[in-house]
């Protein structure tokens, strides 16, 4: 039969033994690799994210994993997380092929229903973003911008006629400011 709670004394302590070095070292890695690795995620972030706690969970459980080989694997991760985003920064290539692109799902209180298709967002979940920026119409609002970290940011309707919108430079389909124009602005 095999054992339920504990196969062999030795086990139970090297899982006691690696998990305290498996924390320590990521939580070291994390700090020296920046804030980009814990905040709000895009999709490679998360990969990355969820790749550490697999590499993390089999140096501290599995015998066939040693605690330096998943270290190793945390800090090649890690590294490359960084290489990448330092070449999404100075690459517009690189930035397209990684990163999605802001989208507006809603313009001037209404709802532009392709994007919303496209990006599998109902209305439901734009009233709910609303609601979180104290809005209460759609017509309250200029724009909905699903960010790339799968965010929403609202931007309330101003008084004033927006000519220069530097905050949306660059999501394309921004009514009532060309896009030329507004690039040309940053």
């Amino acid at each position: 039969m095999d054992p339920v709670l504990l196969d062999q004394e030795s086990d139970l302590l090297r899982v006691i033994l690696s998990a305290p070095i498996m924390y320590l070292t990521i939580v070291l890695l994390i700090r020296i690799s920046g804030k980009r690795s814990t905040s709000q995620m895009n999709n490679f972030d998360w990969i990355v994210t969820v790749a550490i706690g697999s590499l993390a969970a089999s140096g501290i459980v599995l015998k066939g994993v040693t605690v330096l080989e998943s270290i190793g694997g945390i800090a090649t991760l890690l590294l490359l997380q960084w290489t990448l985003t330092k070449s999404i920064l100075h690459s517009r290539f690189v930035s397209r092929l990684v990163k999605a692109e802001p989208v507006i799902l809603l313009q001037n209180g209404e709802f532009r229903d392709k994007a919303m298709l496209t990006e599998r967002v109902t209305k439901r979940e734009v009233m709910s973003a609303l609601r979180e920026n104290g809005l209460v119409d759609p017509d309250d609002a200029q724009w909905v911008i699903l960010e790339t970290d799968a965010s929403m940011s609202v931007i309330p309707r101003v008084s004033k006629k927006v000519s220069r919108a530097r905050a949306v430079d660059f999501i394309d389909g921004i009514e009532g400011i060309p896009q030329a124009e507004r690039a040309s602005t940053s």
